[in-house]
């Protein structure tokens, strides 16, 4: 299979499915190896395919969900990760990053789309799988999120509960949209 053809099937493959797909994964579907499909991925974004990367996998960007954005402080450590996942998807929300301010690299910014109990679990199963410290630890447990919710009461609900936990750092502030 030539290197266009297998971009294609990629193609395919990331149209039709709704989760991530990793770069493992299509390596062992077209039989070559991970650098080659990231050099794929690349290639298709250079010709502009828009294809996002998460920590899951790669996934074709889909039309702006409904809702608002909003950001949110918080500080905790990394016992309360899924605690603090689960207060915002609990209460309608979605985590959509995590930003930290580190002193020598400047903002750094991780895509996370935590939007269900199932996927907060994940995340901190691989955490500890992984043995890995969460950006938050950089910072001292400073971290912004933004968080995309259906409406001001979902926000409202979710300041509340992260509040309860002990989470929350400064009351969340609500998004202009990008281009708005």
């Amino acid at each position: 299979m030539d290197g266009r053809t297998r971009r294609e099937g990629i193609l395919r493959l990331l149209a039709g499915s709704d989760a991530c797909l990793s770069a493992s994964k299509l390596a062992e579907r077209f039989g070559v190896t991970r650098q080659v499909i990231v050099s794929d991925i690349a290639l298709l974004r250079a010709n502009g395919q828009k294809i996002l990367a998460t920590r899951l996998g790669y996934r074709l960007e889909r039309a702006p969900e409904q809702g608002k954005l909003a950001s949110v402080v918080c500080r905790h450590g990394d016992r309360q990760v899924f605690d603090e996942f689960c207060a915002v998807v609990d209460n309608g929300g979605a985590v959509l990053n995590v930003i930290v301010e580190h002193p020598l690299y400047g903002e750094i910014c991780v895509e996370l789309n935590v939007a269900s109990r199932y996927d907060a679990q994940a995340f901190v199963e691989r955490m500890t799988a992984t043995s890995a410290e969460p950006l938050c630890g950089l910072t001292g447990g400073l971290h912004v999120h933004m968080l995309r919710v259906p409406d001001d009461a979902a926000l409202e609900r979710i300041a509340a509960a992260l509040d309860a936990l002990g989470i929350l750092a400064e009351r969340p502030q609500e998004e202009e949209p990008a281009g708005g």
